[in-house]
């Protein structure tokens, strides 16, 4: 019988982390961890926590993901973001364990119009983005390229949780009832990604040992209106909610936030799935599979 695959995972009560519980694979010594339990911005917790439970893996999907928050938060974000990732990898180093880092496609700067590779020079406009690229760079050398795999995604949503899906069913829901139009921004592209897929990447990286620099998300584009108006028109088709509210495009600047957004951050993840042997799907049919896990409204 082989060994079970010990893995601390950080971040249990979040939406990647509820979706990497449920999915869990046969030979897997969970160690599941929130908040309470280990606190990411103590970089001596985090190390004392691989001392103590010697992981083969740290799954690391803990994560300060209130964008426009960290700018008025910069110490927080960075203690969560670049601070843990740094200390796991600081105590795997001696420990012989590796670490998977969940990152994000707010690394890059949106400016060249194309898929990014993950192989590309990191640009990060806020606050946000320059603290998971700091847990990257400090990931890298305090662990080294084979034990290390920094898995970047894009847009996460999934049925529980605080994400845009969510939001959306609910602006759908009053919009549509007061007669009222969503303005939703049309200018920015990136590709909506559910959990269950991104879970199942995370465990494929795990069970072939994979190392290195990857991207993964669902498969296609969307700017965040395309995104908003397939949620209503699934949804209502669900009976989630009675009918869609009426989306307006709007640009950038017609809704200011205090942090930078990229313009396009698609993610270039063909190397990824050809090393997962995975295919993923369709934004829209994931999106699909995510609202017919959401309970419906009762009468």
């Amino acid at each position: 019988m082989p060994q079970p695959v010990r893995v601390l995972l950080t971040g249990r009560h979040g939406q990647l982390g509820q979706a990497l519980l449920a999915s869990a694979p046969a030979g897997i010594d969970l160690i599941a961890t929130g908040r309470e339990e280990l606190d990411l911005a103590d970089p001596t917790a985090c190390r004392a926590a691989v001392a103590q439970h010697r992981p083969d893996w740290v799954l690391n999907a803990g994560a300060y993901t209130a964008v426009d928050r960290a700018e008025a938060e910069p110490e927080l974000a960075e203690a969560v973001n670049a601070g843990a990732p740094g200390a796991f990898a600081e105590a795997l180093a001696e420990t012989g364990g590796r670490l998977l880092q969940v990152s994000t496609d707010f690394v890059f700067d949106g400016e060249q119009g194309h898929p990014y590779a993950p192989d590309q020079a990191l640009a990060p406009l806020g606050v946000y983005g320059a603290t998971k690229a700091e847990g990257e760079r400090r990931a890298a050398a305090a662990l080294g390229a084979d034990r290390l795999c920094l898995l970047r995604t894009s847009w996460v949503y999934g049925p529980v949780g605080a994400n845009f899906c969510l939001t959306m069913l609910r602006l759908h829901r009053a919009k549509a009832a007061a007669g009222e139009p969503l303005g939703v921004v049309a200018d920015q592209v990136g590709c909506p990604t559910a959990t269950a897929g991104l879970a199942e990447a995370c465990w494929r990286v795990i069970e072939r040992g994979v190392s290195g620099h990857h991207h993964w998300s669902d498969c296609g584009a969307a700017s965040w209106y395309d995104f908003a108006v397939s949620i209503g028109l699934l949804a209502a088709a669900r009976g989630l909610i009675h009918a869609p509210a009426r989306v307006r495009p709007i640009t950038t600047a017609d809704y200011p936030t205090p942090a930078r957004r990229p313009s396009y951050s698609l993610l270039d993840a063909t190397t990824t799935r050809r090393a997962l042997d995975l295919e993923g799907q369709h934004w829209q049919a994931a999106l699909a599979e995510v609202l017919a896990r959401i309970p419906l409204p009762q009468a």
